[in-house]
């Protein structure tokens, strides 16, 4: 047995070791491919108790967290904002900025939502990695729903090669349903692009964090909670809902822009609930963002034209 499908039985309940009832002495816990053991991990903890599924669920829906585990990671991530936000009131009184002043500043803005959602990300994914290694006591990567792409009968880099052309296609078609319903409000994020600095910030976590917190997030961590408790459609769809909606802030209240994130949203999970697995719909998520992101290069001659404000 490979060690992959070692670990994922650790969250099979009909793989878990049976109790000794003849008083024989327990079988040492197994090191399997380098990756710790439960007792190896913490000798003074009990091993976690592997949770119960209903027959049939599919194997990439049987993960150990729950609707608890969600709203921690929620509660988590709002209480590290407002830290975020006690940590600029500090820094703008320190620099004598005034609170008009950084409400006027377009930059101030923009590189404080920048780095907020770098430093946002990286809390959120050590909370995820610490659950799954300490509470969970399990491999995270393979956990969390990243794996390998299995190709079947198609050449490995050919089917990469299809889920990134598959996110420019996904590209094309919200950039030329979005220039036939044109935004009928200023959208907040287009600030970002009316200076280089922000601009560049902004083009660069686009294509490096964003995609992969996001998948992680939305692809890997929310939808299988959701898929498990109502089923794989309403999963794609809701944990499509709410990754369009929350980027609807950035949009501005133009409908259907939000609306066409809605439906990325939903592509991106169907993706992940076909394949069983976060990587395809990472490598259309980037291709997605960065085509984006190359056509305003060249729009703006390499940032050297920023659009007017």
């Amino acid at each position: 047995m490979s060690s992959d499908q070692q670990n994922l039985n650790l969250f099979d309940p009909e793989s878990q070791p049976k109790p000794d009832l003849g008083g024989s002495s327990a079988t040492p816990p197994q090191t399997v491919s380098g990756t710790e053991s439960p007792a190896q991990a913490n000798p003074l903890l009990p091993p976690p108790a592997p949770p119960r599924f209903r027959p049939g669920l599919p194997e990439d829906l049987r993960v150990p967290w729950g609707w608890g585990d969600l709203a921690l990671f929620v509660l988590i991530g709002l209480l590290t904002l407002v830290i975020f936000g006690m940590f600029l009131g500090m820094h703008l009184h320190q620099a004598g900025i005034t609170k008009a002043q950084f409400e006027q500043s377009i930059r101030y803005q923009a590189e404080f939502t920048i780095y907020a959602m770098f430093g946002l990300s990286a809390v959120l994914l050590a909370h995820l990695f610490l659950q799954m290694r300490l509470r969970f006591r399990a491999p995270f990567w393979r956990t969390i729903g990243w794996h390998p792409l299995d190709s079947g009968k198609i050449r490995p880099p050919m089917a990469y090669l299809g889920f990134v052309a598959g996110g420019i296609l996904l590209s094309i078609f919200v950039a030329l349903v979005s220039s036939r319903f044109g935004p009928t409000h200023k959208m907040p994020i287009e600030q970002y692009f009316q200076d280089r600095h922000t601009a560049l910030l902004l083009l660069i976590m686009s294509v490096t964090v964003a995609p992969f917190f996001e998948e992680t997030i939305f692809r890997g961590y929310l939808y299988p909670v959701i898929a498990r408790s109502f089923g794989v459609v309403p999963g794609v769809v809701l944990t499509g809902l709410v990754f369009g909606l929350l980027h609807s802030s950035q949009l501005g209240g133009n409908f259907a822009q939000v609306a066409l994130l809605v439906v990325v949203g939903i592509v991106l999970t169907a993706v992940r609930a076909k394949t069983g697995n976060v990587l395809p719909g990472y490598l259309m998520h980037v291709s997605y963002n960065s085509f984006i992101a190359f056509a305003f290069l060249i729009a703006s001659h390499g940032l050297r034209h920023m659009p007017p404000a």
